[in-house]
């Protein structure tokens, strides 16, 4: 059954100049309308997208709220009455305005609504329990929709879906209790086959060859797998799906390692500056984004979307692919020349900069890394379950596109801009994601101190 009805955000004006907007949630249905307080307001009509019905990116609000901020609370609103008039849909009833109301209010303090006991009936089959993949089906393509996910999440979910599929491929959402949890842990840590990462038709040969790099995925790997898989169940028990509850507190030890940072020194900077390429011209361009990006904290997304439009000046305004934020970054006269080197060059799209795909730009950048010497031993430690492994790699192994945004962050807070100023470049939006940088800076500070050791 599905019930006939609307819902859409509503500004309304208050204030004694009227000059400030509350954001409600008009819910129509039946020809019945109920209007919900969602405690989100703005201070100008000019931050708000009629046609989204989300705030614009760059908000701040009186109190200092965000634009992620305000929409993350107006998604789950609508989600929330999403979830509610679902509930009545799958268990074919029509709610009064007063029940939807109640349910609401119950469902955002966290209290899911009991299935009804239906009444005993005789001769009636059971209805064949959905299988688990045909439910994860519905959950990719109604939340990607929803939530506009890029192609690498859609990419994240067809590989999860994959390793249910190897794991158990008659598995059933109700089925999937700790003992079943576990042993997915198990299979992923012991027995998951990893192909190369190569083109699509190298990686069709290995298959076809049974080649494999390596058996099971490490710990931090696995962590993100169910991470995600969390994700896909919670979504299904909400949708009102028989969902085993063990996913709730399942809990594995997955003992990991804070992820290193790598960056390029300012010598290293320098000789992949200074690198004759005359007899690989076609690093050249490669060399001048990742350049640009360690001079403007692009990402490589950001850089390969730069369009020529978007420079104003000496400054760049750009919409991040990733995050959805507006960010204002000012040139400095080494990103200008490499602006001004492409100028007259015609790119596709009018963009600013040369483009390479991401897999791409990371071949190339080792390749660039490897000539220019940089091969700095770098000691990498990863988690199996519990065995430890210690790998050595060149530095240049290392490299990739995001180097470049690291390589600036630390470099900013190394000269002593304030992390508060970083941010506002880089678009994070807590000093969490900053900390490992911070964590950098402040070891070099100690190292350079301990060299006054000496002095007397």
């Amino acid at each position: 059954m599905k019930i006939k009805r609307n819902a859409a955000f509503k500004l309304f004006a208050y204030g004694k100049n009227k000059d400030k907007y509350q954001i409600r949630l008009r819910v129509t249905f039946n020809s019945q309308r109920i209007d919900f307080g969602t405690g989100c307001q703005i201070t100008s009509l000019d931050a708000w997208d009629e046609e989204k019905e989300l705030v614009r990116p760059g908000y701040k609000g009186p109190k200092g709220e965000t634009t992620a901020t305000i929409n993350d609370e107006l998604w789950k609103y609508k989600d929330g009455i999403d979830m509610v008039f679902q509930y009545y849909e799958v268990n074919g009833m029509i709610p009064t305005p007063s029940e939807v109301q109640a349910s609401f209010k119950e469902r955002m303090a966290g209290i899911l609504p009991k299935r009804p006991e239906p009444e005993p009936k005789k001769n009636v089959i059971k209805p064949k329990e959905p299988d688990l993949f045909s439910v994860f089906d519905e959950f990719t393509k109604k939340c990607g929709e929803k939530n506009a996910w890029t192609e690498a999440t859609f990419d994240k979910m067809a590989a999860i879906r994959a390793d249910l599929m190897s794991f158990c491929p008659k598995v059933k959402l109700s089925k999937l209790d700790e003992n079943m949890l576990t042993g997915f842990v198990g299979y992923l840590r012991d027995e998951k086959v990893i192909y190369p990462a190569r083109t699509k038709k190298d990686k069709e040969e290995d298959e076809k060859e049974k080649k494999p790099v390596r058996i099971g995925l490490n710990n931090t790997t696995i962590r993100k797998k169910l991470e995600y898989l969390t994700w896909f169940l919670r979504w299904a028990r909400d949708s009102g799906f028989a969902v085993n509850p063990a996913f709730k507190t399942f809990k594995p030890t997955l003992k990991q390692t804070q992820n290193k940072v790598i960056y390029l020194t300012k010598d290293e900077l320098a000789r992949i500056r200074d690198l004759d390429l005359s007899g690989t011209p076609r690093l050249e361009p490669v060399r001048d984004i990742f350049l640009f990006c360690c001079l403007t904290s692009l990402r490589h997304s950001d850089a390969d979307n730069l369009r020529r439009t978007d420079v104003k000046g000496e400054h760049i305004e750009v919409t991040t692919i990733k995050t959805g934020d507006s960010v204002s970054i000012k040139l400095n006269k080494n990103a200008l020349a490499i602006l001004e080197k492409y100028k007259d060059v015609p790119f596709p799209g009018n963009r600013a900069l040369p483009s390479y795909t991401n897999q791409a730009m990371n071949r190339s950048l080792k390749e660039l890394c490897q000539l220019a010497g940089i091969d700095e031993p770098i000691r990498i430690t990863t988690y199996k379950g519990s065995t430890r492994k210690d790998e050595v790699h060149p530095k240049w192994e290392l490299v990739g596109t995001h180097t470049g945004r690291r390589t600036f962050i630390v470099h900013a807070l190394s000269m002593g801009i304030s992390p508060s100023v970083v941010m506002k470049w880089t678009g994070h939006s807590d000093y969490k994601a900053m900390k490992p940088y911070i964590d950098i800076v402040d070891s070099a500070k100690d190292e350079a101190m301990a060299k006054f050791d000496n002095l007397l």
